[in-house]
């Protein structure tokens, strides 16, 4: 008897790689947002402080 070599599932596993590196994106895209929001926030109160002590 021949034996058939098992059938090769190319796309799925290329889509699985292809969803994982996009949840990952997407992921790293929000922490990133959140990253420049807090910095944002962060560099008005400091500009504001840093406003008072230039004044005196």
């Amino acid at each position: 008897m021949s034996t058939n070599p098992p059938p090769k599932s190319g796309a799925k596993p290329q889509q699985s790689r292809e969803d994982r590196l996009k949840a990952a994106l997407k992921a790293n895209l929000a922490r990133r947002k959140a990253q420049a929001r807090g910095k944002a926030s962060g560099q008005e109160g400091q500009e504001a402080g840093q406003d008072k002590n230039k004044g005196g």
